[in-house]
């Protein structure tokens, strides 16, 4: 429990794990949904890459506290993860059809109508924010605003498309392999990372070793099957009616492409962050360096912080955030020019004499 000077204090344990999975059945298969918090609140939808779920790919960011106090306080969570990816699933059977990246698109379109959701905020990683950006074309009115981590917006390229035909290969006929969990932490992590410290390999991927075992390897074949067979975004990007928030380390294996759609967003709608010494999934690698340039992206939405957990990284001096630069444009935060008023937002407190 932390404590502060007026004696107000939010129980950043419960705020962070107190939640419950929901099985949505939709007419195009089940989904898993976790939902976490107050569901009176606003609604913020997160989607993983390939072979993670909710909990490997976001729990480095939900679990700081800052980012608690940050998005616990102002949203109901709903952590959505790609079909047959979530923890203990079964196999998918073999009789169900295999979905395109237009179905899964689809798919989120559904669990908003399920729980009653008429607009979201976004938050998706390379392959989740693919489909969550393809969600926001198809369905403009139900998206308030995109966080996109090291995103990609192209149909892939011979490269791309030939790699992950191997992946699918060791993955039909090795399953979750050494040589497969290999290539997954090359996609998701920085050399500096795998590497570690004099050569030992860190906690955070060994954790994500142990993760990966727990992964079905043919519902993770289904998923990357369907990203290797996306189309190209490109010319709606500058349709989206929605503000967009990106960031991308800059060891990525896509931070070209995450450049690139940046630069096809424009300006106004778009602000690019890059962090340094990072790979793909930022929210595991370097999570501290998300946290202020959400806050003032938020900010634009007329959300806030809870005053009392604003530490040293809310004035610039924690050594834990490495920006190479945050080029957060001004209309991104004038609630304003979103047509936005600042409003209250409920949440629960504990009184302490």
């Amino acid at each position: 429990m932390a404590e502060s000077s007026d004696s107000v204090s939010i129980d950043i344990d419960i705020l962070s794990f107190e939640g419950k999975e929901h099985v949505v059945k939709t007419s195009r298969g089940s989904i898993s949904v976790y939902a976490c918090g107050d569901q009176e609140k606003p609604a913020l939808i997160t989607y993983p890459d390939v072979a993670l779920n909710y909990m490997s790919c976001f729990q480095g960011l939900f679990f700081c506290p800052e980012a608690a106090s940050l998005l616990l306080h102002n949203f109901c969570i709903y952590h959505i993860d790609a079909p047959g990816h979530e923890l203990g699933a079964d196999v998918i059977s073999s009789d169900v059809p295999l979905l395109s990246v237009d179905d899964l698109a689809d798919q989120v379109a559904e669990v908003l109508d399920f729980f009653g959701l008429k607009e979201v905020l976004c938050l998706g990683v390379t392959a989740g924010a693919y489909i969550l950006t393809l969600f926001a074309m198809k369905y403009k009115e139900r998206v308030l605003g995109l966080i996109l981590v090291s995103p990609i917006c192209k149909a892939p390229s011979w490269t791309e498309w030939l790699y992950n035909k191997v992946l699918l290969n060791l993955l039909y006929f090795y399953g979750m392999c050494g040589v497969l969990k290999e290539c997954l932490i090359q996609r998701y992590f920085s050399k500096e990372i795998r590497c570690g410290v004099h050569g030992a390999e860190s906690d955070i991927i060994q954790a994500c070793r142990r993760l990966l075992d727990e992964r079905q390897s043919l519902n993770v074949m289904r998923f990357l099957q369907a990203i290797n067979e996306r189309h190209d975004l490109t010319n709606g990007l500058k349709e989206l009616q929605c503000k967009t928030l990106i960031f991308v380390g800059e060891s990525s294996q896509f931070h070209d492409e995450s450049v690139y759609m940046s630069g096809k967003m424009g300006k106004k709608s778009c602000a690019l962050v890059e962090v340094q010494a990072c790979g793909s999934l930022v929210t595991e690698e370097h999570p501290y360096a998300m946290i202020i340039p959400i806050e003032f992206f938020l900010m634009g939405f007329g959300y806030h912080r809870q005053p009392h957990f604003a530490s040293s990284s809310s004035n610039g001096s924690n050594p834990a955030s490495p920006l190479s630069h945050c080029c957060i444009a001004p209309e991104l935060l004038s609630p304003e020019s979103l047509g936005i008023k600042l409003k209250p937002i409920k949440t629960r407190v504990n009184i302490e004499v």
